[in-house]
């Protein structure tokens, strides 16, 4: 049986902030495989278990709890130390009654926030790629990696309310003039504007728009920014 490639722990001091680890205690601590999202843009199941979220002390606890099936990522159980956990996504917890939803808040990339339980269900996912299947199907790809082949009119950068395991589009979140959006890294990571403008870039300048955050204007790659709904939030993010 083969084992997975690279490194299964971190030195601690290379760890990114959002973790919210200890520094000094010990020399290394879990990794992230990178998978359904970039490794430097989420967190590892251990970390969020025992450090994060703080329901466990130690590490052979972390173990006990996500090799029992304890612990499920938008409704699928997550048996990986290593399995990557990012943005948007729904952690639950067996046992307990509390849900978290991952976003982004001021000045930190990634931060569980404890949700409704009718929310569990629901995601917002990002368009980042789409082809044309044969057979004239559109086949897309989403920024938590997950594929999806539809009919529905979609462009990328728009955004999805997706229902959750069952992957099914419930809305449609136009990436347009007036819609809010969420900025995801940067800066201005977890604040929530309004898109004011949106530019095509060019051959050396990225895409990117205008949005209006309380009474100021600030410019920003398209890439960084999440439309989350037309007037406010479809689901739960503050």
């Amino acid at each position: 049986m083969g084992s997975t490639a690279g490194s299964k722990k971190l030195k601690r001091q290379m760890a990114p902030t959002f973790w919210g680890i200890t520094r000094k205690n010990k020399r290394f601590v879990v990794s992230v495989t990178p998978g359904s999202h970039p490794k430097k843009q989420s967190i590892p199941n251990a970390v969020l278990l025992r450090d994060t979220l703080k329901k466990v002390t130690t590490l052979r606890e972390a173990k006990s709890v996500i090799y029992n099936g304890k612990v499920s990522v938008d409704g699928i159980k997550r048996k990986s130390l290593h399995y990557s956990i990012g943005l948007m996504d729904v952690v639950e917890l067996d046992g307990t009654s509390d849900i978290y939803r991952l976003v982004p808040q001021t000045g930190r990339l990634l931060k569980p926030l404890k949700i409704n339980n009718s929310e569990k269900g629901k995601k917002i996912v990002k368009v980042t790629k789409k082809l044309t299947t044969k057979g004239g199907k559109t086949q897309l790809g989403f920024h938590d990696g997950r594929t999806l082949i539809t009919d529905i009119k979609i462009n990328v950068g728009d955004s999805c309310l997706m229902q959750i395991p069952d992957q099914k589009i419930l809305e449609v979140i136009k990436f347009e003039k007036n819609s809010q959006a969420l900025v995801t890294q940067g800066a201005n990571v977890g604040q929530i504007g309004r898109i004011n403008k949106i530019n095509d870039g060019s051959f050396i300048l990225p895409k990117y728009v205008e949005l209006i955050i309380g009474d100021k204007k600030i410019e920003i790659p398209a890439r960084l920014v999440l439309v989350i709904g037309k007037e406010k939030p479809v689901i739960q993010i503050r």
